[in-house]
C-alpha cells in the first residue's frame, strides 16, 4: 500500500465503484478485495469491507462503512482532459451510470463522489489571468459540462 492513500467511504458498494472507474479511467485498476474478518455494524464476516484501487494513478481505499457518513463536494477528484471527445467519454460514463450532473464541469457519480472533468484548456485560460480569464471564467459559469469550443471562443474574446 502507498504511503499515501485517499480512503472513500461507501456505503456497500465500494467493489462495484473501484471497478467502474477501473474500466472508465486509464491508469486505473482493483487491486484487492478484503472481507471482513468479523461482524461490524453494517456488514457480517466475509462481507467486503474494503477495496484497494487505483484511479488514474491515484491510490485509494474504499471501505464499506455504512450509511453514517456521505460524500459530499468537499472532496472531489479532477480528471484533466485534452479535448472534447474526452471530456464527453469521462462525463457520460459517469452522468450515464446512475450520476448527475452540476456545474462548472463537476458531477457525480452515484456512490455519491464527485468529480471535476476539466479540460486542459480551460485550466491553461483561467492561469493566463487578466481579461482572457475573465472571459473563459464567465463562460464556464454557464455551463455545466465545458464545451471546449465555447472555452475557446471567449478566450479570443
Amino acid at each position: 500500500m502507498a504511503k499515501n492513500t485517499i480512503c472513500l467511504w461507501y456505503d456497500k458498494d465500494a467493489e462495484a465503484a473501484a471497478q467502474f472507474y477501473a474500466k472508465t479511467f486509464p491508469d486505473s485498476a482493483v487491486h484487492a478485495v478484503h472481507p471482513a474478518p468479523g461482524d461490524y455494524p453494517s456488514g457480517r464476516a466475509g462481507d467486503v469491507l474494503t477495496v484497494e484501487f487505483t484511479v488514474a494513478g491515484v491510490p485509494c481505499l474504499g471501505i464499506n462503512g455504512g450509511p453514517h457518513f456521505k460524500q459530499t463536494e468537499a472532496f472531489s477528484f479532477q480528471i484533466a482532459t485534452e479535448d472534447q471527445e474526452e471530456t464527453d467519454r469521462y462525463w457520460n460514463a459517469i452522468v450515464g451510470n446512475g450520476g448527475q450532473e452540476s456545474a462548472c464541469g463537476w458531477c457525480k457519480d452515484k456512490w455519491g463522489v464527485s468529480w471535476q472533468i476539466t479540460p486542459r484548456v480551460l485550466t491553461e485560460a483561467l492561469v493566463a489571468g487578466g481579461e482572457e480569464a475573465k472571459r473563459a471564467f464567465a463562460a464556464m459559469m454557464d455551463m455545466q459540462k465545458i464545451d471546449i469550443a465555447a472555452i475557446e471562443a471567449a478566450r479570443r474574446g
